[in-house]
């Protein structure tokens, strides 16, 4: 073999290679973040056709069930009812549909646990307080890329960024219904537990995810107060 031949077949390899490897790429980005990006996209449509959720009786919405896939193409809807997933801990925020049990008592410390935790649905911190009870109550979860290691619940935070000033978040403990109102929104940098360790004098809802979405640069957190407390 002459040096041109060898020559033209190390390049034709090595191109081969890396159109190989820009491909590969270009799957994986898309493998990892389509959920997210779907995700997004929905909430995009729902929020134009004004598709929405509700916790409240069916007299105000209509069942999930009833609804029709090409009429909600077509035209808005009232509010879909929704039921919780469990009244002994359990989160709703209607703005961005979720509703997942919360997992009681996570210890944010042991990383092994927190990770199996966040499997099963959101996470309280340990020690933080209960619904209901003055302090901080800390709940976090996923908005996770790698969702297939993280189970069903690993993009139960992916919109946590489209929730505002006055959104409501329901929590459901102990067969009781606690109603929050958000307050603020902030982004701190990396694993700054400032949020997990402010102290308040009334019953406080602080909720965390990753952000942006599915990696660990920051830290998302939405602060609620409570605004009512029921059965």
């Amino acid at each position: 073999m002459d040096f041109e031949t060898a020559y033209r077949n190390r390049y034709i390899l090595a191109r081969t290679f890396s159109n190989f490897l820009i491909i590969f790429g270009i799957f994986f980005l898309f493998f990892s973040m389509g959920p997210i990006l779907k995700s997004e996209i929905w909430y995009k449509f729902k929020e134009l056709k004004g598709f929405s959720f509700t916790l409240e009786s069916k007299k105000d919405g209509v069942s999930a069930k009833d609804i029709s896939p090409f009429g909600l193409l077509l035209s808005k809807y009232p509010p879909i009812k929704v039921d919780p997933v469990n009244r002994d801990f359990s989160i709703v925020i209607e703005k961005i549909a979720v509703n997942a049990p919360v997992v009681a008592d996570v210890d944010v410390a042991d990383r092994e646990k927190y990770l199996e935790s966040l499997k099963y649905g959101v996470a309280q911190a340990k020690d933080s307080a209960r619904p209901g009870e003055i302090g901080n109550t800390y709940l976090f979860a996923h908005s996770a890329l790698d969702f297939w290691n993280f189970g069903k619940y690993a993009k139960v935070f992916t919109l946590l960024g489209q929730v505002g000033k006055g959104d409501r978040v329901v929590l459901f403990y102990g067969g009781r219904r606690f109603d929050y109102v958000i307050e603020s929104k902030e982004v701190f940098k990396g694993f700054d537990l400032t949020p997990l360790l402010r102290e308040f004098a009334q019953p406080t809802l602080t909720l965390q995810t990753c952000d942006p979405p599915g990696t660990a640069l920051n830290r998302l957190v939405v602060t609620a107060r409570l605004v009512k407390e029921g059965t």
